[in-house]
């Protein structure tokens, strides 16, 4: 059993911040550091762009853009930005997006929009003379760069939850990210739905590497550390506790969180269950953390990527993190590599 370790980002920090977490990160041994690319902070980029200057080894990108919101040329040339200033360490992460609704953007054929806007960004990366016509996406004849990236194909990341985006994955991706979820009886089913389209596309099985991620607050007092996840998980376990096709949970239970959460955290929080945060958060004690993340390896994850807000406080997290959880793990996956 191997696999890396990841910790992931907010887009709320200051640049010194992420060159201080991502220098930190770094030094601790993580494998990857991400940023969220979600709606309201700051564009990925920027931040990836800090750490990368802090850093010289660990693999980094954006979890993830979407093609809604940003065009895939755009997304080619941002990508090539942060390999360039990287060395080559970027992945790019990409997602149909969420909550578009509220900017009055219709998501219409998400799936086909991915495709089209993965072979754009592909084909704008690699220089391809030709052109492209699309429904979504066109492209010159001549290659629109002129420049040259570092590299003309980044590992691509494509972030869902979804059984036919997953089947997409397995096609064209070289990892799948579940965010939100440290529930390991998800991988099997997800394993699955990739074979198909790995199938599909005359991959071998197993490919496609997978990673989970969700909330992360580690603290030596369990119960501050598990009262803190409760409140940063309501807010998502209205959306992705029913994508769960191996967890049944009372959806009036989580349409009354989803009316609590503007108004009350607390009342909200209440609401979660042991057995459903540590299916949808990484929370508690050093030792119980290392304990989820070994489980989700055993289970088949490839990578274990522990999100904001990390611990009480980002650096307590990030720190506890880094000497207490990461050398748990990498003892256990090293004995039972042996």
């Amino acid at each position: 059993m191997t696999g890396e370790l990841s910790i992931a980002f907010q887009g709320d920090k200051s640049w010194e911040d992420y060159q201080r977490f991502g220098a930190l990160a770094e030094a601790f041994g993580f494998d990857v550091v991400s940023v969220y690319a979600d709606l309201g902070f700051q564009p990925a980029v920027a931040p990836l762009l800090a750490i990368a200057r802090a850093t010289i080894r660990v693999r980094l990108g954006p979890a993830a853009l979407n093609p809604y919101l940003l065009h895939p040329v755009e997304i080619a040339g941002q990508i090539a930005a942060l390999d360039a200033a990287s060395g080559g360490r970027a992945y790019l992460g990409l997602a149909r997006g969420a909550w578009l609704d509220a900017l009055g953007v219709v998501d219409d054929r998400p799936l086909a929009r991915l495709r089209e806007a993965i072979a754009v960004i592909r084909r704008v990366l690699a220089r391809e003379p030709g052109g492209y016509a699309g429904s979504f996406y066109r492209l010159p004849a001549e290659p629109l760069l002129q420049y040259q990236p570092p590299r003309s194909r980044v590992p691509l990341l494509i972030g869902t939850w979804g059984p036919r985006t997953l089947e997409l994955a397995g096609e064209l991706a070289d990892e799948v990210k579940i965010g939100g979820s440290a529930n390991p009886d998800l991988l099997p089913w997800a394993r699955e739905r990739l074979a198909v389209g790995e199938r599909r596309a005359g991959r071998p099985l197993d490919s496609v590497g997978i990673a989970v991620g969700a909330v992360t607050v580690v603290d030596e007092d369990e119960m501050a550390a598990r009262a803190r996840a409760r409140r940063e998980a309501a807010r998502y376990l209205p959306v992705v506790g029913p994508l769960d096709p191996t967890v049944t949970i009372d959806r009036p239970l989580l349409a009354r969180m989803a009316r609590l959460v503007a108004a009350d955290d607390d009342a909200a929080a209440a609401l979660v269950p042991d057995d459903l945060l540590d299916r949808f958060a990484f929370a508690g004690t050093p030792e119980q953390i290392a304990r989820q993340a070994i489980t989700l390896l055993q289970a088949g994850a490839t990578r274990v990527e522990f999100g904001t807000p990390h611990g009480l406080t980002d650096a307590a997290g990030i720190r506890l993190l880094g000497e207490r959880v990461l050398p748990a793990v990498r003892a256990v996956t090293a004995r039972l590599a042996t």
